[in-house]
């Protein structure tokens, strides 16, 4: 280095685009994406999601019409969620072969092959006349025993109707060896498991409450969801699930949790996901919409801090749109 000038300039490798692409230590695929949709039943037409700008709740040929722009888009994958006409205590619409998730599966199926991946939330917090994640005790409480074998239901339902992966939100503890000794048993030995296996009690799940109408009708999920303050904990339940049986673990919400993220990255063999959840979305279109923020530099910048964590896939109401940005 001379006495006024320096030798070492990082500065040079970012003077172009071109040059940051090339020297990009981080890259996000549109096949890294995974779109979570709403698919209601009863309903005529697609019903706008108010707390969240540009989603909707979809009817089957909505949703149709949507999971395959999403396929030609490259999105990796797509996670559904079913909100019944009718609900009562135990959620008899979340394993009905005519349920609609299930006659969504088979839609889709049909449509897309194997063009992109068919997941599919597991869990009765749409499905109960309660809201809660599971079955009740006459006291209120939910049962988690119980709740096992209406997961395992579930499973096997959603697999019948061609599901590729299976998504246990629910939180109960032993899910996902419930749900893996049900699909073995009947002979669905494919279908994998993506589990939620850190899943905090966040306020930024308020929009998705609207959107899939499974807020608690008293309570809350504190009993069941993690403590925002823990970790270890985190990586414990990251840890029995992958015991049991799970092929891919999640951490839910994301941004807020990129420590968990890059702890649970570091610490496992398996697929790490992230969900990218309402709250996190409705915030960037909330300040887009009043000019505060850059709308399209905003959700890149959130998707790329994913997979800097360490995510491999990212669930992100986005995807579409992402994926034809990063294309």
């Amino acid at each position: 280095m001379s006495a006024r000038f320096p030798v070492v300039r990082p500065r040079r490798l970012r003077r172009t685009p071109a040059l940051r692409r090339l020297v990009a230590e981080t890259r996000v695929r549109p096949e890294d994406l995974i779109l979570p949709m709403f698919v209601k039943e009863g309903i005529g037409e697609p019903n706008p999601v108010s707390s969240m700008p540009g989603v909707v709740q979809h009817t089957r040929d909505s949703l149709r019409a949507a999971a395959k722009e999403a396929a030609e888009a490259g999105v990796g994958g797509l996670m559904l969620f079913g909100i019944p006409e009718f609900k009562d205590e135990r959620g008899s619409a979340a394993d009905d072969p005519g349920g609609i998730v299930q006659q969504a599966l088979r839609d889709l199926t049909t449509d897309l092959g194997d063009d992109i991946v068919l997941m599919a939330d597991l869990c009765l917090d749409e499905y109960t006349s309660h809201g809660h994640c599971g079955l009740l005790t006459p006291t209120g409480e939910v049962d988690n025993d119980a709740t096992l074998e209406r997961y395992a239901a579930i499973a096997v339902a959603q697999a019948a109707a061609g599901v590729q992966v299976v998504g246990p939100s629910g939180m109960m503890d032993g899910q996902v060896g419930a749900i893996r000794a049900a699909l073995d048993r009947a002979g669905y030995t494919d279908v994998a498991i993506l589990a939620y296996a850190v899943k905090y009690a966040s306020a930024f799940y308020g929009p998705f409450r609207e959107a899939a109408e499974g807020a608690p009708r008293f309570g809350d999920r504190t009993g069941y969801q993690q403590d925002p303050a823990n970790v270890r904990e985190s990586l414990r339940e990251v840890e029995l699930d992958i015991a049991e049986g799970a092929d891919m673990v999640m951490v839910k919400p994301g941004l807020a949790y990129l420590d968990v993220v890059a702890k649970v990255a570091e610490q496992v063999r398996v697929p790490v996901s992230a969900y990218q959840v309402s709250g996190e979305y409705a915030m960037v279109e909330a300040a887009a919409e009043r000019g505060w923020v850059d709308r399209e530099r905003a959700i890149l910048e959130t998707l790329t801090a994913f997979r800097r964590a360490g995510a491999g896939q990212i669930l992100t109401y986005w995807a579409t749109e992402a994926a034809r940005m990063l294309r």
